[in-house]
């Protein structure tokens, strides 16, 4: 079969004059390879070819193209964190109340249990055994000896976003050293939120609820790659939320896209603002930091026997005062990644417009565990911490754990120190590894800021905490301070802080500090919540996210007419007398432009010759927008659509027989689709980042 296709376009012009027109619409699907005139591509062309019919895309109205939308009984979203996990739903005839999950089995002290940690735990024979508590406190319980054979994992998620080159077959690494599949370990965490959620709307109504009637909601961060978003997809379908056949029962959710939807619904008593232009209920702004949130954490802990958040069908107070065209930044700082989005409000429906494409980094809370496993290395020696990690993961847990809730009590005014409990393994393993005290290593150390405790713990000073805060703080402070220099953000009304990290008072005050004198700051009160909120009423109604800003540029790889002096020589092959320009990148749409949601842009080509029994396209992305060549540096492949042209009368086939081609973009999905005018035959593709 053919591997390759040439395409050249109809302008409106006669054959005569047709190799004068604009030559870009002359494309041909073809494969990349580097750039050579012995290794193009398009040199297997054989004697296929197919040739443009119009000149420009069309853009539809995205509301036109959309589809009856099937009905759902439930929205279930699914706040896959880095570091904590959980689900909320609402019944679609009760839209505005939104039920967060039953409380979670287990807990730690001086850390809320509204949502479960994102661990999983796999039997020595990789079956799924827990997730969450229950897979930590059931490792935690194992022997040593035994707990090596079976497979935990934790904070996993961030592969996603620090894997250059994800496939389906990407591995993670248990805490035993083992690896395992990562679509694997994301389709069991999946499936588990499935069941105690279809568990637990069973309980509920009092009758058996089939995922059939289930919206399915996961959330993403916006700067994740393209790969990484189609692989929760994959991992969402090998879970049974869904399936390719059935793609419109789940919806991926940007993060920051879903808080500024739960922002919009604010009413004052539900958020503190910390910004130095206002004084709020009292407090100035000095004082918002600390009192103000303590006060909101205690309203919330207050209500948090309550699980089902009312959700008023209003606009709220900050939001009304937005006028069309006002711009607002959402700062959704996570356990993993910091992701930063510029909206824009469009009146009247008050529908959302991502106006700066979403930016950010790994600089989630996760850093801070990092700096002190850091400073462990340097107190303890690198070596032994990977020996104790390795040897003891359970008490390695441990030691992480006591250090969480002690992270949580960091604070820019705290006086008095921290103490960190040591595992009792970890002071028994240390003495047998080294040969002297733990309390001998810290003295010899020359980390002052840290002490001994009699007590089996590790004293640190209130500076020290915030020393191990202040890397990751500042990657977000530099980050914002860079975002704020560009003139599409010059003129923001406020920044809403959301996300798990967005608790931690020195964070807060930083970001007081950097931006307080641009803009409002707004920080919602229960404000680990506010994805998980914000994701239920995204799939309530998905239409409030209008327009996107697309990551990359897609296009076609096309022939084109030679052009000499215009055309590089090595692109060029003569076929059948014919000069033709190889492996020309012909643009669908470009990298940072804006795409409404279910916008389509279509092109229409023909055959090159009668006799051509198939076409095939090939698609290509770039993160780059000024791409000339499919051969350039960073254009990948990412779609085929393989057209069979038999099953036609002669009669019926015109001389220039048409083949439509459409790229419809949706919510983090891209479909393509080619049709045989003619014979009404047709081939769809979804745009696959994972397997080419």
């Amino acid at each position: 079969m053919m591997e390759s296709v040439g395409v050249y376009g109809f302008c409106g012009c006669t054959a005569k004059n047709k190799v004068k027109c604009d030559s870009r619409w002359e494309i041909t699907a073809s494969e990349m390879a580097p750039t050579s005139a012995c290794s193009s591509p398009a040199r297997s062309l054989g004697d296929t070819g197919i040739t443009p019919l119009s000149p420009s895309h069309t853009v539809n109205d995205a509301d036109a193209n959309v589809s009856e939308q099937q009905t759902f009984l439930v929205v279930v979203a699914v706040d896959f964190g880095t570091t904590s996990s959980g689900y909320a739903y609402s019944f679609t005839k009760e839209p505005e109340c939104i039920h967060v999950m039953r409380r979670w089995e287990g807990g730690d002290p001086g850390v809320s249990n509204q949502k479960t940690p994102t661990t999983i735990l796999l039997t020595p024979e990789r079956k799924f055994h827990s997730f969450g508590y229950a897979a930590r406190d059931f490792y935690h319980d194992l022997d040593p000896s035994e707990a090596k054979q079976w497979l935990y994992l934790e904070k996993f998620k961030m592969k996603l976003h620090t894997t250059g080159d994800l496939t389906m077959d990407t591995d993670l690494t248990a805490a035993n050293g083992k690896k395992i599949k990562a679509l694997e370990i994301f389709a069991y965490a999946l499936q588990y939120f499935k069941e105690q959620a279809l568990k637990e709307l069973s309980d509920q109504t009092g009758s058996e609820f089939e995922n059939s009637d289930v919206r399915w909601v996961i959330t993403v961060p916006a700067i994740w790659k393209q790969p990484a978003k189609q692989f929760m997809r994959q991992a969402a379908y090998q879970a049974g939320l869904a399936s390719p056949e059935n793609s419109e029962q789940l919806f991926i959710a940007l993060e920051p896209e879903a808080a500024s939807i739960y922002c919009r619904k604010l009413r004052l008593h539900q958020m503190i603002e910390l910004s130095s232009k206002a004084t709020v209920n009292g407090y100035s702004s000095s004082d918002t930091v600390g009192a103000g949130f303590a006060q909101a954490k205690e309203h919330v802990r207050r209500n948090r026997q309550s699980r089902t958040f009312l959700v008023e069908n209003v606009i709220g107070e900050i939001w009304s005062e937005l006028e069309e065209g006002d711009k607002y930044v959402v700062v959704d700082s996570g356990g993993g990644t910091v992701d930063v989005t510029v909206h824009q409000i469009r009146l009247p429906e008050g529908h959302l417009k991502e106006l700066y494409k979403a930016t950010g980094g790994p600089y989630g809370s996760l850093g801070v565990d990092y700096e002190f496993e850091k400073l462990l290395c340097k107190i303890f020696g690198e070596d032994f911490i990977e020996q104790f990690k390795i040897k003891r993961p359970a008490a390695w847990v441990d030691l992480m754990i006591a250090f969480e809730s002690r992270k949580r009590a960091a604070a820019p005014d705290r006086t008095n120190p921290l103490n960190i409990t040591l595992p009792f393994s970890f002071i028994d393993y240390y003495k047998k590894f080294r040969g002297h005290s733990v309390e001998h290593a810290l003295r010899k150390s020359n980390v002052d800021f840290v002490k001994w405790s009699s007590q089996g713990m590790l004293r640190m000073s209130p500076d020290a905490m915030n020393a191990l805060f202040k890397p990751t703080i500042d990657s977000i402070i530099e980050h914002l301070r860079d975002l704020f220099q560009k003139p599409e953000v010059s003129t923001v009304k406020f920044l809403f802080l959301v996300g798990g990290f967005a608790e931690a008072p020195l964070l807060q005050q930083a970001v007081q500090a950097a931006v307080g004198d641009k803009c409002r700051i707004i920080i919602p009160q229960d404000v680990g919540l506010t994805i998980l909120k914000g994701a239920v009423l995204f799939g309530l109604d998905p239409a409030v996210i209008k327009v996107r800003r697309s990551p990359l540029t897609y296009g076609v790889g096309v022939l084109n007419r030679y052009v000499e002096g215009k055309h590089p020589p090595e692109k060029l092959l003569v076929k059948d007398g014919t000069r033709w320009c190889t492996d020309v990148f012909d643009k669908f749409i470009s990298a940072d432009q804006s795409v409404a949601l279910g916008e389509l842009v279509k092109r229409s080509y023909t055959p090159a010759k009668p006799s051509q029994l198939v076409i095939v396209i090939n698609i290509y992305s770039s993160e780059l927008d000024n791409v000339s060549f499919i051969t350039d540096p960073g254009v990948k492949k990412c779609g085929t659509l393989r057209l069979d042209l038999t099953g036609a009368s002669g009669a019926a086939v015109p001389t220039r027989r048409e083949i439509q081609t459409l790229m419809q973009f949706g919510d983090t999905e891209i479909k393509a689709t080619a049709i045989d005018v003619a014979t009404s035959k047709s081939v769809k593709v979804g745009i696959d980042f994972l397997n080419y």
